[in-house]
């Protein structure tokens, strides 16, 4: 999987209605349990629960095992990568308004390659958008789009995700809820600055727009059997081709959480943190992370 959709991901923890990938691509039958790792770290006061999210995730996917329950109850405050509220789709929405569309006069295909023109056509016809519509977005947008279109086209919902009903569930019952992130932190990762770096990343990811689904099924069967090393090599892995991409998507943000997740150990609370499950795995994870600070980290 290729940094553009790693983007697409991330932004599925931002961009409200964004569709998962569908049950019957993914081969999970109704009702399946799934059992994600969990992390377990006490501080001076405090304690954390981390669980990593799949943003996209079939609607009867049984993940809130005993011992993942267990610390949802046990815990007064939740912790999320960004808010998902109106206030927060609103800022969003102007972001997009604002970064998300080509100049006056310019077409998205005339900034690609020749080359690269049939694998456009392929993941615009995939995707069943409306390609006047399309040729007006900067690449980003469209590649999100393409994405979010093909998951639609599947039949599912965004609020599957696990983040998106831990966030509801804890503002229901009027739990704490924080952020490590805002709405602008994240929107950075999406529009880059760097517009040759952009559509160069858009036609690398073409290939892989014409078959979403093929592309996160195996994301969801690693996470859904807590296979860290898995996960690992397919969220993460082929970023290190990408070393600028891996540094800004994941390293640099996995490093500003930690002090974060210190202060809280040092509170008089139980913290339950959600974030997507890349930010888990590995030796630049979250938990590797943490247990070089000299914590004690239970779990794999």
């Amino acid at each position: 999987m290729n940094t553009v959709m790693k983007a697409a991901l991330l932004a599925l923890a931002l961009l409200a209605g964004a569709p998962a990938v569908a049950q019957t691509q993914m081969g999970l039958s109704s009702g399946r349990a799934a059992s994600p790792s969990l992390w377990h770290i006490k501080g001076e006061q405090g304690q954390v629960w981390l669980l990593g999210a799949v943003h996209v995730l079939p609607p009867d996917v049984r993940w809130r095992m005993a011992r993942i329950q267990g610390a949802i109850e046990r815990s007064d405050v939740f912790v999320f990568e960004v808010p998902e509220d109106a206030a927060a789709v609103a800022q969003l929405h102007d972001l997009i308004q604002a970064q998300g569309f080509l100049p006056a006069g310019q077409t998205l295909r005339g900034q690609l390659h020749p080359t690269a023109l049939p694998d456009y056509d392929a993941a615009l016809k995939a995707s069943g958008l409306d390609a006047a519509a399309v040729e007006r977005e900067r690449p980003w947008l469209a590649g999100i789009q393409m994405m979010f279109a093909q998951m639609a086209k599947l039949h599912f919902a965004a609020d599957n995700g696990v983040d998106s009903i831990l966030m509801a569930d804890a503002i229901k019952k009027h739990r704490q809820v924080r952020y490590f992130e805002t709405i602008a932190d994240q929107f950075a990762l999406l529009a880059p600055d760097d517009r040759t770096l952009e559509v160069q990343e858009f036609e690398a990811g073409l290939k892989d727009l014409s078959d979403v689904a093929g592309g996160i099924e195996p994301i969801v069967r690693a996470w859904s059997n807590g296979d860290q090393a898995k996960l690992d090599e397919l969220i993460n892995g082929d970023l290190n081709e990408f070393p600028q991409a891996r540094k800004l998507l994941l390293d640099d943000r996995n490093a500003r959480w930690v002090p974060q997740i210190e202060a809280m150990l040092k509170e008089k609370h139980s913290f339950f943190i959600t974030v997507g499950a890349g930010h888990l795995t590995g030796p630049k994870g979250v938990p590797a992370l943490l247990r070089k600070a000299g914590y004690v980290v239970e779990g794999p």
